[in-house]
């Protein structure tokens, strides 16, 4: 049964399925194999395939399976003692008794197509010419991981939300809503009474606090942050500049300053997220900046960060499980449309709009990010990732806006636009999903 609060996970920069997702299928993996005594001379092997091939080094693929290995997990990613672990690791060479060298025994797949999920990675020991504790992996984005068994098997009637005492299961939109008409509340209320068939109430409101406590610090982190991105681009940050303008009250074309706020918060945390730093996927790390940017500017208070969250994360639910949210499946569409939906959603919730005008923000949050790709230049989640981000808050805003003008149901309903989405996605070329091999990315000189 996934949670809203799987939507929101604390991770690191850059990339949810590329960094967040490979760091915590090696920790698996690594604890694994700290358990069992090996073959002298035996030695740990890791395969990237797919789009962790192609972007992994622009993504910090490569650092993030070894620190993974060692123990790293992003929830509690402490980066002053990874550095010490990494050192440590280029001086010995060793791994729980194995020998394993980064430079060496990770190695990137750009050949293997057909693969069960585009995120692939194949992970064991060898021991001479033999091949021990071998494993299969898959990033599907937001940091989430499934192995090939549990890709395989078939999801349970696909519910959304289903499980022991769940007093509202749904499978899709058209369900939410029908429950809110039936029972008279809204989706946030809805949502939370689902959520207390997994944990206490409390400890849901508190997971909630903690996701926008995170979500906060991350934009003023940014805000006040400057200095180069790293990865050779040579992307300044932004945000402090505009930051400090929109302090001295200077903001050229008064009328629309409502952008250069919305702009600079969701700028700072994706700056924060090039470089590293500690997001949180809303649903993914390359479209981390949009619910947070939504959020400071129009949430005032717990309570309205509550309801934000948990309606957003209701809908995030329904694009994970009827389409993806993973850019190397859907494009940028999956990342930046999701996540504009969801905060059109949340928006329109805090405004207390009915449950129908909740659903039509997000519908028209995500028609208009329709065919989006996902075309990192040098596979760096900067250029266009950054300012992506900006347009996406800003329109998440108006998407709100124009739902609350709308009492009834738009003519296109949530679940035809997240099936479009999933359809448009499979038919998107593989160049403009994640690999860098098409778009912007071959467009744009990279030094």
């Amino acid at each position: 049964m996934l949670s809203v609060l799987d939507m929101f996970r604390v991770g690191v920069g850059p990339s949810s399925s590329h960094t967040v997702g490979p760091m915590r299928i090696a920790l698996r993996y690594g604890q694994r194999l700290a358990r069992r005594r090996w073959p002298e001379g035996a030695r740990v092997v890791v395969t990237l395939q797919g789009s962790l091939a192609f972007t992994g080094h622009g993504h910090g693929t490569l650092r993030a399976t070894a620190l993974g290995l060692l123990g790293h997990a992003p929830e509690t990613f402490d980066a002053v003692q990874a550095e010490r672990d990494l050192a440590t690791l280029e001086r010995t060479r060793q791994l729980s008794g194995l020998a394993f060298d980064p430079a060496t025994d990770i190695s990137l797949d750009y050949e293997t197509r057909d693969l069960l999920h585009p995120n692939a990675m194949r992970l064991a020991v060898l021991a001479g010419d033999a091949a021990l504790a071998e494993e299969e992996w898959f990033s599907t984005g937001g940091g989430f991981i499934a192995s090939r068994r549990q890709l395989e098997q078939a999801a349970p009637a696909d519910r959304v939300a289903t499980g022991r005492d769940v007093p509202h299961p749904f499978a899709s939109a058209a369900e939410l809503l029908a429950i809110a008409e039936a029972t008279g509340q809204s989706l946030e209320t809805i949502v939370l009474a689902n959520e207390d068939a997994i944990r206490l109430r409390a400890e849901t409101i508190a997971g909630l606090d903690h996701v926008a406590a995170v979500m906060l610090a991350c934009i003023e982190r940014g805000l006040h942050t400057q200095g180069i991105l790293p990865g050779g681009l040579k992307v300044e940050r932004r945000a402090p500049s505009l930051w400090q303008q929109l302090q001295q009250g200077r903001s050229a074309n008064e009328p629309e300053r409502l952008f250069d706020w919305l702009n600079v918060y969701a700028m700072a945390v994706n700056e924060e997220n090039a470089a590293g730093g500690q997001v949180v996927t809303a649903p993914t790390n390359g479209a981390a900046g949009i619910l947070p940017a939504v959020m400071k500017h129009y949430c005032e208070g717990a309570e309205q960060r509550r309801r934000f969250l948990a309606t957003a994360g209701a809908i995030g639910l329904l694009y994970k499980q009827r389409a993806s949210i993973s850019g190397a499946e859907m494009g940028c569409q999956g990342e930046v449309g999701v996540a504009c939906s969801m905060a059109a959603a949340g928006l329109a919730a805090v405004w207390n709009a009915s449950p129908t005008q909740v659903a039509n923000a997000a519908e028209i949050g995500m028609e208009h990010n329709l065919g989006l790709t996902c075309d990192p230049v040098g596979g760096l989640v900067q250029i266009p990732c950054i300012e992506r981000n900006a347009i996406g808050a800003v329109k998440a805003a108006n998407a709100a806006r124009l739902a609350l003008h709308r009492p009834g149901l738009s003519r296109v309903s949530l679940d035809q636009v997240i099936e479009t989405m999933r359809q448009t996605g499979i038919d998107m070329s593989h160049k403009y999903k994640e690999t860098s091999q098409g778009g912007l990315a071959v467009n744009v000189v990279e030094c």
